[in-house]
């Protein structure tokens, strides 16, 4: 009796270990077979001018069954908008061995530069396939996916809805950032003001320390108006610029965070959406895809807001067929 209770505990606790050892892993679980994977992530700019675009991520991930700490660990390298320092930090996140980078802008052309074999997600890029970073959308080739959207055609026409919000524009500032790869969407802006018969001036920024100096430049040649490319650290300080542009009485169109800031128009794609969007690439990644195969995506949304009470502040009717056009007013 005592050899037979003795076989029966050894059946079952068999038949727990194997209970245990055939439970349906977590969706991230999955994926790595054992092994936790990791993820490097290449801040252009700073943790905190981030934070939207990191929340959505993490949420992303969440969404697909990873928790950050749990079965995923995600190493962050913050380049706090000094482009110059990217190569390096790349070079700490590829010793790392990650099994992915999510970057965006710049960091997606230095990681490129660094490494042929660890994947690299875009979580954004301004126009992938023109600037070389891959083939095509359907096939990218190399070791670079994720999401693009085309930013010369973007910021012209931020400086047509300027144009048609204010008429009366006659010279406009251009903020950019000298340190990135600006040519393409400066040039699509140049054509746009011919076109409109406006005059463009270049007012340089390379981190938010030189955001009064621009300002003040651009008051000292009397600009009547402002257009911000979507550079990486631009975007991330987008609200300074808004609160700065109203501050200074200066209409101008950036991003959405311009005009929740105090600036006159908004138009773009949503950067946290696009970041949310990140970990669907990483999945696939981790779960075997190669980035060569798997389809670039292009940004198909844009919002237009205007901030009705600066136009108030600064003495101006938008005209009715613009704010028709409008998906939001900030009243």
């Amino acid at each position: 009796m005592a050899a037979y209770r003795g076989w029966s505990m050894y059946f079952k606790l068999l038949a727990v270990i194997l209970a245990l050892v055939s439970a349906p892993l977590s969706a991230g679980a999955q994926s790595v077979a054992g092994k936790m994977p990791r993820v490097g992530v290449l801040g252009v700019t700073s943790a905190a001018g981030y934070a939207r675009q990191v929340e959505a991520m993490r949420q992303g991930f969440r969404d697909l069954g990873y928790v950050e700490g749990q079965n995923i660990v995600i190493e962050y390298r913050w380049a706090e908008g000094r482009y110059d320092r990217l190569p390096a930090l790349a070079a700490e996140l590829i010793h790392l061995q990650p099994d992915v980078i999510v970057t965006s802008g710049t960091g997606t052309r230095v990681l490129k530069e660094a490494t042929t074999t660890i994947p690299i997600v875009m979580a954004v890029g301004g126009d992938a396939v023109a600037s070389g970073l891959i083939a095509s959308l359907a096939r990218p080739g190399g070791n670079i996916t994720g999401s693009t959207f085309f930013g010369p055609e973007l910021s012209a026409e931020r400086l047509e809805m300027l144009k048609s919000a204010v008429p009366r524009l006659a010279r406009v500032a251009v903020l950019l950032n000298p340190d990135s790869n600006y040519g393409v969407d400066f040039e699509m802006v140049k054509k746009t003001a011919a076109a409109l018969t406006v005059e463009l001036l270049e007012a340089p920024a390379r981190s938010p320390h030189e955001f009064d100096d621009a300002f003040a430049l651009m008051l000292r040649r009397r600009a009547d108006g402002l257009v911000v490319l979507s550079d990486s650290m631009l975007v991330a300080n987008m609200r300074r610029l808004g609160e700065l542009s109203a501050a200074k009485r200066l209409p101008g169109a950036g991003s959405d965070e311009y005009v929740e800031g105090g600036g006159l128009l908004a138009y773009g794609v949503n950067f946290p959406e696009l970041w949310r969007r990140a970990p669907y690439f990483v999945d696939r990644i981790l779960k075997g895809g190669k980035p060569a195969t798997i389809p670039v995506e292009q940004a198909s949304r844009f919002a237009f807001i205007i901030n009705l009470k600066t136009a108030k502040a600064l003495g101006l009717t938008i005209p009715q067929a613009l704010l028709l056009r409008a998906d939001q007013g900030i009243q």
